[in-house]
């Protein structure tokens, strides 16, 4: 049986912490348990694998900025953290409504623990559990890898060796290529799920062979790829990569129902991935440029020296002399997202790659050497009528001279879509249409990005007050929109008529409006020095 979060809370060792359920009732039912770990770093997400229930004393919280706390939520939800307890009461007096709103809106389940105890006690009396839990897993995860592995050895079907999986597990399995091409798959009552007429790709060219089914044909898992898992439509879906000597080329979607174990899930899946490679390996040998295209911008990600660049460029099909362009996505739907953005890539340029890194989809364009800017704004508007899923936010770096500026173009794409999350973007994280998305050019952020990069957060906090502190006070005491007035007409080029429009006022009540502004900052900025400073200001004031 597995062990889940409700069994926890009533546990002899936790109840003594005197906890208190602040967010995420709906998802704490259900929630299994993997481990549980004690952290005090807010950075902890990235060494988590999912499943955890994460214990804090709330020391580095206390002096957190609120933006920063629910950062903390975020990642801690993305990474698929089971819960995340907080301690109150000596450091951190009680749990901050943004990181409660937060939590709820993520479907994070977020403790509170009014008294204090050691967390030593409770991970050894948890984990003691969860160890036992672990053993049978273990057990029979390597009977699945033994039978699947004899599976392989009599020349059987992905779906078949699939099925021998699926059957141990309880769940449904899908084996797709990294370009969304499904491979094999299998439900829990035997192999092959596919429509009739479709049949597991055994070509060597990486192709899409014909009947096989991509995302775009129909209804898919709109989960995040990587070894992630998540709520999906009717159970839990978990997210496994399968690599081909040691280049990710395809990936295991494993949908676990309600009522289904999620951590045996888990574990056989990791376990049976080397089986799979195999089979993948002998059946479908990925394209060298596909596996090129993948390895370059994993080498780009991960900011990688310029001769690996240049190793690996030629043989994804992109010069390495080309002037480049990054693009960074940040959506739910990563996998259908990847298909239709490399339709756009390839309108938009000579020669593209994608890549899908678990909530973000990565692409690297190669654009005409003349017209270079030109095609760039193509792209820009191309990914600004791409129909996406509400949430979803698209970040176009900068052009860069050659493979080896194209790291640069891609972390300056994923600054900005950290601004726009953390920061008072407030016009580029509006929906620029009615797609639902949110598309960011970075050439229009030069100046957040770099006071993001060269300044600290009391450096910036420091000048925005010099510049803006009556307007600042002038809108708490009489929750005015001075600021919000200030921004937009300084982004409209002193235009009042225009900012009036774009604020749905009047243009008397603006001209109101900017006279009040004046007399707070002392006088018309127009035609003097403080014009500059002022308009910076409002860039990097939070709302």
């Amino acid at each position: 049986m597995p062990i889940k979060l409700s069994d926890v809370m009533n546990h002899a060792t936790f109840t003594a912490a005197d906890p208190v359920l602040r967010a995420g009732a709906a998802a704490a039912a259900d929630t299994q348990l993997r481990w549980v770990h004690s952290s005090e770093v807010l950075d902890i997400a990235p060494l988590l694998s999912g499943g955890e229930l994460l214990l804090t004393g709330g020391d580095a919280l206390v002096t957190a900025s609120d933006a920063r706390r629910v950062e903390y939520i975020r990642q801690l939800a993305e990474r698929g953290v089971g819960a995340l307890a907080v301690e109150t009461g000596q450091r951190l007096a009680s749990l901050p409504s943004s990181m409660v709103r937060a939590a709820e809106e993520a479907g994070l389940p977020l403790i509170e623990f009014r008294k204090v105890v050691p967390f030593v006690g409770i991970m050894q009396a948890i984990n003691s559990m969860l160890v036992s839990e672990s053993v049978a897993h273990l057990r029979r995860a390597d009977e699945a890898s033994h039978e699947m592995a004899v599976e392989l050895a009599h020349g059987s079907s992905l779906d078949q060796i699939l099925a021998v999986l699926a059957g141990i597990i309880d769940a449904t399995l899908e084996l797709s290529s990294v370009s969304g091409v499904t491979l094999g798959n299998a439900g829990p009552n035997g192999a092959g799920t596919r429509p009739e007429g479709t049949g597991s790709p055994t070509d060597d060219t990486g192709s899409r062979p014909e009947g096989t089914r991509s995302p775009t044909d129909g209804p898919g898992s709109d989960e995040e790829p990587g070894h992630t898992a998540g709520p999906g439509t009717g159970g839990t879906v978990i997210n496994i990569d399968v690599p081909v000597r040691g280049v990710p080329s395809a990936r295991l979607i494993i949908t676990v129902p309600a009522d289904g174990d999620i951590n045996l899930a888990r574990v056989a899946g990791g376990r049976c991935v080397d089986i799979l490679s195999l089979a993948l390996l002998q059946r479908m040998p990925p394209g060298l440029k596909e596996v090129a295209g993948t390895a370059l911008l994993r080498a780009v990600s991960s900011g990688s020296q310029p001769w690996r660049l240049q190793q690996l460029s030629p043989a994804a099909g992109i010069p390495p002399s080309a002037t480049m362009v990054a693009v960074v996505v940040r959506t739910s739907t990563s996998q259908q997202l990847r298909v239709a953005m490399d339709k756009i890539l390839k309108k938009s340029a000579q020669q593209s790659a994608s890549y899908v890194d678990n909530a973000e989809v990565l692409a690297l364009a190669a654009l005409p050497f003349d017209g270079a800017a030109s095609a760039r704004a193509e792209l820009v508007a191309a990914l600004e009528e791409l129909p996406v899923e509400a949430g979803t936010m698209t970040a176009v770096g900068p052009l860069a001279a050659g493979i080896e500026n194209a790291p640069w173009s891609l972390s300056e794409a994923k600054v900005a879509l950290d601004l726009a999350v953390n920061s008072s973007l407030r016009a580029a994280a509006r929906p620029t249409s009615d797609t639902g998305g949110v598309v960011l050019d970075v050439e229009n952020l030069a100046v957040e990005r770099l006071a993001a990069q060269h300044l600290d957060q009391r450096a910036r906090q420091d000048f925005v007050r010099q510049q803006l502190g009556p307007v600042l006070d002038h809108d708490t005491r009489r929750n005015s929109q001075l600021l919000e007035t200030l921004a937009t007409w300084l982004d409209s080029g002193c235009n009042t008529a225009q900012a009036a429009r774009e604020l749905h006022v009047e243009r008397q009540s603006m001209h109101h409006r900017l006279q009040r502004i004046f007399e707070l900052c002392g006088g018309d900025p127009r035609g003097t020095g403080r014009l500059a400073a002022l308009h910076l200001a409002t860039r990097l004031a939070a709302p």
